[in-house]
């Protein structure tokens, strides 16, 4: 059972993604209903259930609205594992400062993009113009309501059912810079 559901509220808004023994568990004990299923089959003595993909809890639960936080993970995940100067894409990228540090460039969402490192090695410390580089894709802070990782929120806008209930995004609309 090592698929994941996604959790809504009862106005379903997206609340969580957990592992599908916590939504089973969950859905036994009258916390959620199903919303959609998955094709997948749990079988036991007694009977067979179908593994939900989204459920829906039964009570509505208030939550404060959480701030996207400022990470390398979430840098990484904006720019989708592409190096936002040279265009490759991997696993092993780093992040790196527009406006460099030494010069005042802030950490923000606006001042970090996605690097090779080979491309990182070779801007250091100095600004994009003065290394000859153009950026492929401005950094912006995404418009995204975080109450599920930032991560896990690009992963499950692939899920075409998920993507249902997901707050619209779209990761290709951001701006583009020469």
């Amino acid at each position: 059972m090592s698929a994941e559901v996604l959790v809504l509220n009862s106005d379903y808004e997206p609340l969580n993604i957990c592992n599908a023994r916590r939504a089973v568990n969950m859905l036994l004990m009258g916390k959620v209903e199903v919303v959609h299923e998955s094709s997948r089959r749990l079988h036991s003595t007694a009977r067979t259930l179908a593994l939900p993909s989204v459920v829906r809890l039964r009570c509505h639960i208030k939550r404060p609205r959480p701030q996207l936080k400022l990470s390398r993970r979430s840098i990484l995940a904006r720019d989708d594992y592409t190096c936002q100067y040279c265009g490759h894409k991997g696993n092993d990228m780093t992040v790196d400062h527009v406006i460099p540090k030494r010069m005042g460039g802030p950490s923000s969402w606006e001042n970090l993009l996605c690097c090779c490192r080979k491309c990182n090695s070779k801007k250091g410390d100095k600004t994009v113009s003065q290394v000859g580089f153009t950026i492929n894709s401005k950094p912006i802070k995404p418009r995204y309501v975080p109450f599920i990782s930032y991560t896990k929120f690009l992963a499950g806008a692939r899920d075409e059912v998920w993507r249902m209930y997901l707050p619209v995004f779209d990761h290709e609309s951001r701006a583009e810079v020469s």
